[in-house]
């Protein structure tokens, strides 16, 4: 598998990889990171440490987990590739299970995307808005899009999905448009330029202070900003090179300083406008931030 493809996903910030078996038509995880997120550790050498210990404590109990793992070589922090344990989904599931901490089954829940709150099943419409090319019938960078957009990912979770909301809402003491003219204010955003990347992040940065639903805003926009960057500037954003506090305390300033976000944005632009683990992994730290802490 000299030649694989490598994914990468993430889970609170953190990186899962894997290889695709094309042989046996599967993915391959990497169990060192997938250990460091059980045992929310940052050190390699500790979380390899630990999965060795509980390995062999498998293994005394004749669990047949660890005969499931293969090697294959990443490419770790210091640039070089080094050998990595690795399980196929089957054996993500059965390690998760078999994992003695509490973080194991909001894993398991992300990773078999089965969490049935209401962001969990909103990440999965999101996920397939690539898997289901519906990505290309969102007309781009107009309200009537953004409405689309949280129209799917919301629909039947929401009864106000891809409504403009009718009532005031505000948060952290900012208080957004003021409903009552918000059908004005999202058309003058419409007419808003959006052939140059600033003139794109000031009209990100004023959808973004219209706020027009009462909930998931920031996700929706997120995809629509992604949409005008890959239909003028043939980019998008990697959204996993941008931190969560770094994103909102530039959203935070954004009214009135937009440079900071600017810089922010700039810094993480990829030409990957069609790859499915850089939309995938996208919608990933998109949901994050919106988490609470």
């Amino acid at each position: 598998m000299s030649n694989a493809k490598i994914s990468i996903r993430f889970f609170n910030d953190r990186e899962v990889r894997a290889v695709w078996d094309e042989e046996n038509s599967k993915w391959w995880f990497n169990v060192i990171d997938i250990v460091s997120i059980l045992n929310e550790q940052n050190d390699y050498t500790k979380a390899n440490n630990y999965w060795r210990w509980l390995k062999r404590k498998l293994k005394s109990e004749n669990n047949q987990l660890v005969s499931g793992t293969h090697g294959f070589k990443f490419v770790s922090a210091d640039g070089k590739k080094r050998l990595s344990d690795t399980l196929d989904s089957a054996g993500v599931i059965d390690l998760a299970k078999n994992f003695p901490n509490t973080n194991a089954m909001k894993f398991l829940d992300w990773f078999l995307y089965s969490d049935n709150s209401i962001d969990g099943q909103s990440k999965k419409k999101a996920y397939t808005l690539f898997e289901g090319n519906l990505l290309d019938q969102i007309e781009v960078g107009t309200a009537k899009g953004l409405q689309q957009i949280h129209a799917y990912l919301f629909g039947g979770l929401y009864d106000f999905a891809g409504k403009i909301r009718q009532k005031n809402i505000s948060k952290g003491g900012f208080q957004f448009a003021v409903s009552r003219f918000l059908g004005e204010t999202l058309k003058q955003i419409e007419a808003m330029p959006e052939t140059t990347f600033d003139e794109i992040v000031e009209k990100y940065v004023e959808m973004n202070i219209a706020h027009p639903f009462m909930e998931g805003n920031g996700r929706s926009i997120r995809i629509w900003l992604d949409l005008i960057l890959k239909k003028h500037l043939k980019k998008c954003v990697d959204w996993s090179k941008i931190s969560k506090r770094d994103y909102m305390n530039a959203m935070v300033l954004s009214p009135t300083k937009s440079n900071v976000l600017k810089i922010l944005l700039k810094n993480a632009l990829t030409t990957k406008i069609n790859d499915r683990e850089m939309f995938m992994k996208g919608i990933d730290y998109s949901y994050y931030y919106e988490e609470n802490d």
